[in-house]
């Protein structure tokens, strides 16, 4: 790709707000009361990148007892803890007024569901940056690591694959852009370098160095 791209899409947990420590801390907690007992870090490596569906699932299968309406009880728990507490990832905002002055579009890909989305952009200031282009795993048929959310969004801006840039954090994520023909940035200021890398075109742990990655 000859850079700028035509469109950047961002996952959102975790690249333009900071909300995986505090869902991680709910996740922990309430997976520790369902007699699963794990350590944030193993949260970090199993879950974060994935669905809450998936989280069940797996949780399950390590000897939780989680019962059938677990889903609705845990984003009830997160969403209470988003809306008081999340924060912007640094220096996200000087991203997107670049991408503004350059006439470069921008989206969200993300699994989180809408509802969620909803909360961390609001709180954040940025749901009107990103109105009308945020694309949820509840838009397609299969979440990440599958393509379908970073296809979709292009597709709905009209931009070719060839001409989009993903900005991710999860190596779940990073795979969905590689499968969508993407040029996959990582971004891993909390993310495992080690993890991330083989799945990536290029690392970075500071989202001041992401405008002269693009070619701003």
């Amino acid at each position: 790709m000859i850079l700028p791209p035509d469109m950047v899409i961002f996952d959102c947990d975790g690249v333009l707000v900071d909300s995986e420590p505090l869902t991680n801390v709910v996740m922990r907690n309430n997976l520790a009361r369902h007699g699963l007992d794990i350590s944030l870090d193993r949260i970090t490596e199993l879950f974060v990148g994935g669905t809450m569906m998936g989280v069940m699932q797996k949780s399950r299968e390590l000897g939780a007892d989680l019962p059938e309406d677990w889903l609705d009880a845990i984003y009830a728990e997160m969403f209470d803890v988003l809306a008081q507490e999340v924060e912007l990832i640094p220096d996200i905002k000087p991203v997107l007024d670049a991408l503004d002055a350059a006439g470069i579009l921008y989206a969200v890909g993300s699994n989180g569901p809408h509802r969620k989305m909803e909360i961390t952009l609001t709180r954040t200031g940025l749901m009107d940056r990103f109105r009308g282009r945020i694309v949820s795993r509840e838009d397609v048929a299969t979440p990440k690591p599958a393509p379908d959310v970073y296809l979709k969004a292009a597709r709905d801006a009209g931009i070719a694959v060839d001409r989009c840039v993903v900005v991710d954090d999860s190596p779940s994520g990073a795979r969905a852009g590689q499968a969508a023909g993407m040029i996959t940035f990582g971004y891993v200021a909390q993310s495992d370098r080690g993890r991330m890398k083989p799945v990536c075109d290029r690392l970075f742990t500071s989202m001041k160095d992401l405008p002269g990655m693009l070619g701003l």
